[in-house]
């Protein structure tokens, strides 16, 4: 076999393994980045529920607590006021939602499906603490939710959650006195779920990925043609031009014109030692001839 063949099938085995190494770690690296990036994506969103809901409790409600007196108005209550504000902008971006989910809501569009009652019990028996976060399939695609739990930790919410006895008249007339009962001080009674696509993230890493890897071969490939170059050219084509000039020399042709070694390496002092020695040999030959 040939050495420059050889050469080549070292230098393709350890390309496959370095792109072998390189593909593994940068997908890796680009998924988790991408992971990384949906979840800031959902704590942006989320903090901008707190936001509205503290908005509502500090300016919105003292503004229209007089009013509960005549009419129940939901827009006082801060759940209300994030689930309608997220409302708007799941419109405009159908993949993204937002819902407080309750396991025994007054408002029955927020009651858990069985996927969330499963996200607030895991918050109820201390699987999980202050944050909550996985994927699941959506008929939209793969989806990456974000939960906090709903905890009881103002009194102001038994007014209207503790018993029926105490519930504002109004609340009672509009919801009925059947659901959002029987809540107690500290008690986890929902979470706040966020819901964030995965797939233009993802795609976006798989784009980089597939981008990074062509790019990685076509480096190799020049680098392997330029080697290939190199080779033939500084190690393989002189050494081939000796091995014919001893070839003829072990054949008693001493006329063989001598190789010109004008170069200070490896292969030049390899053609200055076989000159010297075809010449001591074509001495040592006329010598045994005389």
């Amino acid at each position: 076999m040939k050495l420059i063949i050889k050469f080549n099938l070292v230098f393709i085995v350890i390309f496959l393994l370095g792109l072998l190494v390189a593909g593994k770690v940068s997908h890796t690296l680009l998924q988790n980045n991408a992971r990384d990036e949906i979840i800031q994506n959902a704590r942006v969103m989320m903090e901008a529920a707190l936001a509205q809901r503290t908005y509502t409790i500090t300016q919105i409600k003292p503004l229209l607590d007089n009013q509960m007196i005549y009419s129940f108005l939901p827009q006082t209550v801060p759940a209300y006021s994030a689930t309608e504000t997220f409302n708007i902008i799941h419109k405009k971006f159908p993949d993204y939602s937002y819902k407080e989910a309750t396991l025994n809501p007054t408002n029955p569009r927020d009651r858990t499906t069985d996927w969330e009652a499963d996200i607030v019990n895991q918050f109820r028996d201390g699987r999980a603490k202050v944050e909550l976060i996985g994927e699941r399939d959506t008929p939209t695609g793969r989806s990456l939710y974000l939960a906090h739990p709903i905890q009881i930790k103002d009194k102001g919410c038994l007014k209207c959650h503790s018993t029926v006895d105490v519930a504002p008249r109004t609340m009672i007339e509009q919801y009925g006195n059947a659901n959002g009962f029987g809540w107690k001080m500290d008690e986890i009674i929902g979470a706040q779920v966020i819901s964030v696509p995965t797939k233009v993230a993802r795609t976006r890493a798989d784009q980089a990925f597939k981008i990074f890897m062509i790019s990685l071969t076509a480096v190799f490939l020049f680098i392997f043609v330029a080697l290939n170059l190199m080779l033939t050219f500084i190690v393989i084509r002189p050494v081939t031009q000796l091995a014919a000039m001893a070839d003829k020399v072990s054949l008693g042709d001493f006329d063989t014109p001598a190789f010109k070694a004008t170069r200070n390496d490896e292969i030049g002092r390899l053609a200055a030692s076989f000159g010297r020695m075809k010449t001591s040999l074509e001495k040592a030959m006329k010598m045994l001839d005389n």
